[in-house]
């Protein structure tokens, strides 16, 4: 039985942050879930992580990091929700048009797939974002990325139809999944 707590990271757990970041940029699926190739990030300063560290632990510039430590210390998983402001331009350069969660740098480690955790992590995201009172959570998702989105699905993510294309000479594509607050669906 796997036993684990989510919880939001703290600002002196940078370390912690680098190192399952890192292992993350690893994965065989990385180049398709992450924006961010393992040499760049390992590049970066202890500076930059620290910082990182501490502005998602406290969740004031609108970004929260969880994990999900095992009974054993060891960090399971992880994901990151950013707010994105309405009026504002995201990072594929589409118009937000309302108040919302962002989750990027979705992670599990490979023994701990399939067990729930995943869930677990998107749950205290979305949550996290309800009590900021956001009306959706969004995510993007590589066309290829099956794994990923069965797991976006199971967690009730659906597409919205948006196409993020890739760019950089490949006709490969990234797919909008969101989850409406159940209130905001209704009115």
């Amino acid at each position: 039985m796997y036993t684990y707590v989510v919880r939001a990271v703290r600002a002196d757990e940078w370390v912690s942050v680098k190192e399952l970041r890192l292992l993350a940029l690893r994965d065989p699926v990385a180049p398709i879930a992450f924006l961010e190739t393992y040499e760049v990030a390992a590049a970066r300063p202890d500076s930059f992580w620290q910082e990182r560290a501490a502005g998602a632990a406290e969740g004031t510039d609108g970004v929260r990091q969880f994990v999900a430590e095992a009974e054993d210390g060891q960090w399971a998983g992880t994901v990151t929700v950013l707010v994105e402001e309405a009026g504002t331009v995201d990072w594929a350069g589409f118009p937000v048009e309302r108040r919302q969660g962002h989750v990027v740098g979705v992670y599990v480690r490979d023994e701990w797939r399939a067990s729930g955790l995943t869930r677990a992590l998107l749950d205290a995201a979305v949550d996290w974002s309800w009590e900021l009172g956001l009306g959706r959570v969004r995510l993007i998702v590589h066309e290829k990325n099956l794994r990923a989105q069965g797991a976006y699905r199971k967690a009730g993510f659906i597409p919205s139809g948006r196409t993020v294309p890739m760019g950089q000479g490949t006709a490969e594509n990234e797919y909008e999944f969101v989850l409406e607050r159940p209130e905001a669906s209704d009115r």
